[in-house]
Formats: structure tokens, C-alpha cells, sequence
């Protein structure tokens, strides 16, 4: 036996049995035990795993591929060490962002296309998976209120994903032509203050021009101002633009600020007739983090079956009579990586009209060496040529684990979180709530030094541009209270909560920073929502002390 054949029968040891084998079998499911009972030492009442550490990033900028390879044994412990000091997104200590907090089922949907590797290009190397993304696109589609025979969908590599496949459609249809000559004319894309930086990004990269996306003002409630926005449509139309695309969004990042899809669908239609458009302008909804309210459409309210608190009813029933037309988007993204309760990354493209796929695929002669069996071949219109099955199946875990109640009890939970978290800091002279007309489960908050009446500054703050010294004043004693309370998470004691830097500008201008609670761990509770208040007031007091 030659060195090289004694080495690979060294290798296959490394690698999960292509056929049954027991105790190779074996040797991976202990494999992967001894991984997880090495996280499961890392964890602690604390919301980080381990100890705090700090990132070396010189050392491993210096880093270089060994001439011998290693064990299983030896390199496990590498990479648990690697999330060592980080957040846990899950615990209920940790309300920084909207992150995921996967469900068992939904990591197994992660952990079999690791295995096995299906790739989505085309069902000769996908298999069944690809029958999955259809399945969990259909799901979606009857539950926002598609017509599931019509309307198609595909995963990607997030909300920025879904975005840019929606505008990139809606840039087709305003010039056609695009994608086989490039942007031959001036296209725009209309989205509000509030909306996701993936708006400026999809644009760069799509060769329209980040200085062609028009922030359009939002109201009070962080929703698109509808009147500013027909104002702006018909500037752009009357100088000669074409608009790629309405974005409106549907649970914005910072505030879940909703827009109102129904009004944009009306102006679109307007501007249509009224400019006399050869083109139908595409409405893009990312619902990203809002999508998964549409299991309240047809919840009972006045009954109120599970029961909620008052408050959490009037706020679960104020977003669906938003998030209820969804349906009414030419395209939506979805992330079950967010408000699904699936692992990164979980992104779902949803179009009402899966025909509209038509103006992306390509020529069957430039990819020779793919498409020659089965009869799903979506790799010859997405983006990605290689796309994972761990995004459909970790949604349909998702979706088969919790069913309309299971989520509806979930995003439930967190709204009652965020109104328990709002009555608390209510009573407190030193808070205030900043997002007070939003109804998810994120509360933006500011703290104030002692003696500032909390319901004339904010007022102040807004419109009156000669107290902006003390807005950026107020702004630093914000962050500096975020910096202690971060710092104390990161030890091991306190909650980790988010900061934004920008919730909204002032009339003037200036941005209003703010504290940040986004709530969407099951494990949250009442007792964990007053601590937050308490950590917060402790490091103002310190802030407040230096």
C-alpha cells in the first residue's frame, strides 16, 4: 500500500459514512456530543458563553495552514473556542437585536445539508430539497395571502438578498432590457427614512446608484409618509425616472415602524394612469422581520383565545391591519432567521407572480455543464449558482414545528415582553419611551440626567433646533449609559441591550440616539423585562456620577 493510500484510510475516518456504517455512524453522532457538551460547559446565568474575551485579530491575520492535518479531537476544541465571550442570542439577558433563536427542529434543518451537501441549483443536485423550498414558499404565499399556484419563491443569502432579486425584477420591468445590456436610463428607488441600508447596498450593486435611492419622511409612527412619497414619485417621473421600485417596509429595524402597504399599492396605481406608464412600477415589501405577523390575519381578537394582556391584543391587532395586505407586494423577502426562530441564514424571495422569474434566467447554452436531468433548475435565473438546503430546511422545521399558534405564541410572548418592559419604564421620571406609537416587541428608550422634565424634552428634542447642544448632549449621556451597561453583559452580570445611533432625525436634522430592547427570546419573563430597568437606571446613576 502506497503513503498516500495509507493517509486517505487515515482521512475517511474524518469524513460521515456515504453507507451505513454503525460505529462510524457512532463515531459522528459522539463527535458532535462532545462538541455540544464543550459548548455546554461554556454556559453560565451569564448571557455570554465563557469568559469576556477580546478578539486577536493580529494573531490571526498571522495565521498559516499546518504542512500535518489534525484530529477530530483536536480541532473541535478550536472551534468551540472560537465562541468563547459571545452573546447568546437566545438567553434572555440578551435583547441587543432581532436575532435568531433557533428551535431544535430547525437546527437538525441545518445540521442534515450540512451532512449531505444538496445543492439548489437544480434538482439533479438538490433531490427532494428543492421540493422543500417550493413547499415553504407555498406556505408562506397562502399564509400573507397569495394565490399559492401563482406565486413562487426562492432562498437566499438574507433580507439584502430578497431585496435586491425584488428590485432587480422591478429594474426589468422599468428598463427592459437590463440585464443582457446593463442600465441604459435613470432608475430610482423610492423607500422611507426608516427603511433597511440594504436599499442603498441593492442599488450600488444593481448599478443603479445609491445617490438614486429617495428617502422619503416618515410619520410618528416610523411609517412611510404617503403624501411625501407621491410628492416624490411624480417628481422622479416628471424628470425623466424610472422607478425600479417601491420599497416599502414592514417592521423596520430599529422601531417596527409598518408601512401602509395598501396606500402604496393605491399610488401606484394612480401614478400608472396618471403618467400614462408603459411599465407597472414593482412594489417590494421587506417584511423581513414582519412577515411572520400574518398568523394573526385570522386570529380572534374579541375572543382572545390565548389569552393575551390588553395591551399586547390592541398591539398584535394594530400590526395586522397592516401586515393583512401584504399580499397586495409584487415581491416580499422573509427571514426565518429572524422572526421564524431558524439559524442563520434563512432567507425566503416571495413573488405573487412566479412568471416575473422569466426576466432573470438565462441561456440554457452559457452553463453547459448543468440542467441535463430532473425539472426544477432554479439556478437558471438566481443569482447564486450554488445555494445551500439549509435554509428551506430549517424554515419547514420551523414552520412544522410551530404551526400558526406555536408562532402566534411565540411573537406573542414578546410583544407582552416589550408592553411590560414600556409600563416599567413609565414609571420612571429618568426614562422614557421613544417609539410610544410602535407595537413590536422592540422598545427605543432614552435616559435623562436627574431634574429633566422626560415629557418637554422630548418634545424640545424634536422640533426646537436651539436646544440641539442639549440633544447631543443628552445623545453622549446615551451612550456612555449603553457602554457601562454593555460592559457590565460582558462580564457575566446585568442584560445586554442594543443602541442605535440614528432612531429617527430631529426636525433640524440631528440624529436621536437611543437604548434599544428587542425582545423575541421564549425564555423572557416579567422579572428579567424590570431588570432591565434596573441595570439601566444603575448606569445612568453612574453615568450621571463621573
Amino acid at each position: 500500500m502506497s503513503n498516500y493510500q495509507r493517509q486517505l484510510d487515515q482521512l475517511r475516518s474524518a469524513f460521515p459514512p456515504p453507507v451505513s456504517d454503525q460505529v462510524h455512524d457512532g463515531y459522528v453522532v459522539f463527535s458532535l456530543l462532545r462538541a455540544l457538551d464543550q459548548v455546554d460547559a461554556l454556559k453560565s446565568q451569564a448571557p455570554i458563553l465563557g469568559e469576556p474575551t477580546q478578539p486577536d485579530y493580529a494573531t490571526a491575520s498571522a495565521a498559516r495552514l499546518d504542512d500535518e492535518g489534525r484530529t477530530v479531537e483536536q480541532v473541535v476544541p478550536e472551534l468551540v473556542r472560537s465562541l468563547e465571550g459571545m452573546l447568546i442570542n437566545s438567553h434572555p439577558r440578551n435583547q441587543v437585536n432581532v436575532s435568531p433563536h433557533p428551535s431544535i427542529a430547525s437546527v437538525i434543518g441545518v445540521m442534515l445539508p450540512a451532512i449531505f451537501n444538496p445543492n439548489l441549483c437544480s434538482d439533479e443536485s438538490g433531490g427532494g430539497v428543492g421540493e422543500v423550498e417550493l413547499r415553504v414558499a407555498a406556505m408562506v404565499a397562502d399564509l400573507i395571502g397569495y394565490d399559492a399556484q401563482q406565486a413562487g419563491g426562492l432562498f437566499t443569502f438574507g433580507g439584502t438578498g430578497a431585496m435586491l432579486y425584488g428590485v432587480k425584477i422591478g429594474l426589468e420591468k422599468a428598463l427592459p432590457g437590463s440585464l443582457r445590456e446593463g442600465v441604459t436610463g435613470r432608475a430610482v428607488i423610492l423607500a422611507s427614512e426608516q427603511s433597511h441600508s440594504a436599499c442603498l447596498n441593492v442599488a450600488g450593486w444593481l448599478g443603479i446608484g445609491q445617490d438614486q435611492v429617495v428617502r422619503v419622511p416618515t410619520q410618528a409612527d416610523n411609517s412611510i409618509d404617503v403624501g411625501a412619497l407621491a410628492d416624490a414619485a411624480r417628481e422622479q417621473l416628471s424628470g425623466g425616472g424610472r422607478i425600479a421600485a417601491f420599497v416599502a417596509t414592514l417592521g423596520t429595524t430599529d422601531a417596527f415602524g409598518l408601512d401602509d402597504l395598501e396606500a402604496i399599492h393605491r399610488l401606484r396605481d394612480r401614478l400608472v394612469e396618471e403618467f400614462s406608464l408603459d411599465y407597472r412600477p414593482h412594489i417590494h415589501a421587506d417584511a423581513v422581520i414582519g412577515w411572520a405577523w400574518s398568523v394573526f390575519n385570522d386570529y380572534d381578537f374579541q375572543n382572545n383565545p390565548l389569552e393575551f394582556r390588553g395591551r399586547t391584543v390592541r398591539a398584535l391587532a394594530t400590526s395586522r391591519s397592516r401586515v393583512r395586505h401584504l399580499h397586495l407586494a409584487d415581491s416580499l423577502g422573509v427571514d426565518f432567521h429572524k422572526t421564524g426562530f431558524a439559524p442563520y441564514t434563512s432567507s425566503l424571495v416571495l413573488l405573487r407572480d412566479r412568471d416575473d422569474f422569466q426576466s432573470l434566467v438565462r441561456e440554457r447554452g452559457q452553463m453547459p455543464y448543468l440542467f441535463h436531468s430532473g425539472e426544477y433548475h432554479p439556478g437558471m435565473y438566481t443569482l447564486e449558482t450554488t445555494r445551500s438546503g439549509t435554509g428551506p430546511l430549517s424554515a419547514l422545521a420551523s414552520l412544522r414545528l410551530l404551526g400558526r399558534e406555536g408562532l402566534r405564541v411565540l411573537l406573542g410572548h414578546g410583544v407582552e415582553m416589550a408592553e411590560i418592559l414600556r409600563e416599567q419604564i413609565g414609571s420612571c421620571p429618568e426614562l422614557t419611551v421613544l417609539n410610544s406609537e410602535n407595537v413590536g416587541p422592540v422598545t427605543l428608550f432614552r435616559a435623562y440626567p436627574s431634574g429633566v422634565d422626560t415629557f418637554e424634552v422630548k418634545r424640545r428634542e424634536q422640533s426646537d433646533e436651539s436646544f440641539a447642544p442639549k440633544l447631543r448632549e443628552y445623545n453622549d449621556f446615551n451612550r456612555r449609559i449603553f457602554q457601562h451597561v454593555h460592559a457590565e453583559a460582558m462580564a457575566g452580570r446585568g442584560v445586554a441591550i442594543g443602541l442605535t445611533d440614528c432612531y429617527r432625525r430631529t426636525d433640524y436634522g440631528e440624529p436621536l440616539v437611543a437604548l434599544k430592547s428587542y425582545v423575541l427570546s421564549p425564555f423572557a419573563d416579567e422579572s428579567r423585562m424590570k431588570s432591565i430597568v434596573h441595570h439601566v437606571l444603575a448606569a445612568r446613576d453612574h453615568v450621571q456620577a463621573e
